[in-house]
């Protein structure tokens, strides 16, 4: 039982990393020059609104590169992805070389076909265009939340699948421990053990209320969901009472000391 219910910590502490622990995009050098977008897909703009992508059909991509710098600015590529969880569950990238001006704006519209995405993701997911220079650093983006008619069974929501079993699983560890009395007798350690139980309640949720459209993963949602279903587990865990010691343990110990004194 020990065993497993480390096994189910090390899952939960592996989502639980990657929503704390994930590294931001590279930026490209300041030499370079940045440049401001306007983005438009099947010509609706992108910014602050929720935009609906069916895998099943071809997206057409405008993206309009403002460069106010004094020098010009060469994009490689654009970059289409969505995270959650600090986790990158799709990223389209095609190579479009084009040039922006100083003081200049270029326009360059990009039809993709995005029919892998039905087994990569679900849902409502914090989504971003990138316009990328020949190192891949980052020369412009656009920020949007879009709407993936994909698959339950895609990446990311055999993800949520996954911490949904280790979770119940961690939840019935803890509490099976608890009613057989075998909780540390410390209660900060009992709040330990149901500390797993709660970080992977917070990311079910998170992704429950994602893949149901509801609402997207973006970080002021996510951390503090995730953070406060573990404390509350953790809170649970240290108010549990001390575990009493079984109604024949005194007999037995009785016992074990009359034979001991027997053999002697």
């Amino acid at each position: 039982m020990r065993k497993m219910g480390r096994v189910i910590a090390a899952g939960v502490a592996l989502g639980l990393c990657a929503v704390l622990l994930g590294s931001p995009p590279a930026t490209a050098d300041s030499g370079g020059g940045r440049l401001d977008l306007a983005v438009t897909l099947d010509d609706r703009p992108i910014t602050n609104a929720t935009v609906m992508i069916d895998p099943a059909k071809q997206i057409e991509l405008t993206v309009t590169a403002s460069n106010s710098g004094g020098t010009p600015v060469k994009v490689r590529s654009v970059r289409v992805s969505g995270v959650a969880l600090a986790l990158t569950f799709f990223a389209y990238d095609t190579t479009a070389p084009f040039e922006v001006p100083a003081h200049s704006r270029v326009t360059r519209t990009f039809v993709l076909d995005m029919a892998d995405l039905s087994g990569q993701a679900i849902g409502l997911l914090p989504s971003t265009v990138e316009l990328l220079d020949a190192q891949r650093g980052t020369l412009g983006e656009a920020s949007t939340v879009a709407d993936i008619r994909g698959s339950l069974w895609s990446v990311y929501g055999a993800f949520g699948l996954a911490m949904l079993v280790l979770t119940v699983l961690a939840w019935l560890t803890a509490l099976l421990a608890l009613a057989r009395h075998r909780l540390p007798a410390n209660r900060w350690r009992r709040g330990l053990r149901f500390l797993p139980a709660g970080f992977g309640t917070g990311l079910v949720a998170v992704v429950s209320l994602s893949v149901l459209r509801l609402v997207p993963p973006e970080p002021a949602i996510e951390i503090p969901v995730v953070l406060g279903a573990a404390v509350i587990a953790f809170l649970l865990g240290y108010l549990t009472p001390h575990p009493a010691p079984g109604p024949d343990s005194d007999e037995t110990v009785r016992f074990s000391d009359t034979t001991r004194e027997f053999n002697r």
